[in-house]
């Protein structure tokens, strides 16, 4: 028995556990919020849809190593440092945001807002969608021009920030006043994130397309922009003729009325409903392994 404890103790000896110190207490502390927050501003931002394309390139890159594929290992080894380049360009937009968040002196509040907010309920309600309909026909028959993007999966807070905080609930009478002609907040985007206006008069970015009619004006061409860089539905109402329109993944969907505009919304309903369905499961599935 004595020289199994001593062939154990032998063979465990290696194993080592230090004792923690404040100093190892507070750094670890540090690390746990440095690393929670870059966390938060992937989810934040368009961050994570890039980051996950520089993931598939690091795997192609490993399958090439396994595999011993020269060619493309050369290309690799010629373009990593102007790969590096190009990370920072693409990303800066991003990390001078988070830099801007990072001096202010309410970011820990801000942070712990809007995560809050991320466990809200973000199904597009029925309520958001008659009031949407109901004030695109409106806008449609008195010509008023109109830019309402609804974010889905792929946050726009870059697009957030170039407007003007509103946070109020989705309304008819709250878009046909801020879309009224001569006002304040009228002139831009307004952004709409889980059955709240976020914000208005936000700039977005214009589609490069030139395959597109050259009677579409700014509106339709930053309504796929925006499309064309993110997952979101955006409604278009034209100021020149009263069309509404619909731009999601690069297209652009004219002439609707008011029963085909449900629908596109019910759609994003839909793809909404479906995918935090299927990360209730993966979280009810979790949860029963760990029991």
């Amino acid at each position: 028995m004595n020289k199994l404890l001593t062939n154990l103790k032998l063979y465990f000896d290696w194993f080592y556990l230090p004792e923690p110190t404040i100093a190892d207490i507070i750094e670890i502390i540090i690390l746990a919020f440095v690393i929670y927050y870059i966390m938060l501003w992937f989810k934040r931002t368009r961050a994570w849809t890039l980051f996950k394309g520089l993931l598939i390139l690091v795997l192609v890159f490993a399958l090439a190593y396994f595999f011993k594929m020269n060619t493309i290992l050369w290309i690799y080894r010629n373009t990593i440092n102007v790969g590096i380049i190009a990370i920072i360009i693409l990303f800066q937009p991003e990390l001078r945001r988070a830099l801007e968040e990072l001096g202010r002196k309410s970011w820990l509040s801000d942070m712990i807002v809007r995560d809050d907010d991320a466990e809200k309920d973000s199904k597009l309600s029925e309520k958001t969608i008659t009031e949407l309909v109901a004030s695109a026909i409106s806008m449609s028959k008195a010509k008023t021009g109109a830019l309402i993007v609804l974010e889905n999966n792929v946050a726009l807070g870059e697009y957030e920030s170039t407007g003007i905080n509103v946070d109020a609930v989705v309304t008819r009478q709250l878009l046909l006043n801020i879309f009224e002609k001569n006002t304040p907040l009228h002139d831009g985007a307004v952004i709409v994130r889980n059955n709240r206006v976020i914000a208005a008069t936000c700039y977005l970015p214009l589609t490069n397309r030139h395959d597109l009619n050259k009677d579409l004006g700014t509106r339709h061409r930053a309504a796929i922009g925006i499309s064309e860089v993110s997952d979101s539905l955006t409604i278009i109402v034209s100021e020149e003729n009263g069309k509404i329109s619909v731009a999601q993944g690069g297209n652009l969907t004219t002439n609707l009325d008011s029963e085909s505009l449900r629908r596109q919304l019910m759609g994003l309903r839909t793809e909404r409903s479906g995918i935090k369905t299927n990360r209730r499961k993966r979280k009810k599935g979790g949860a029963a392994r760990e029991s």
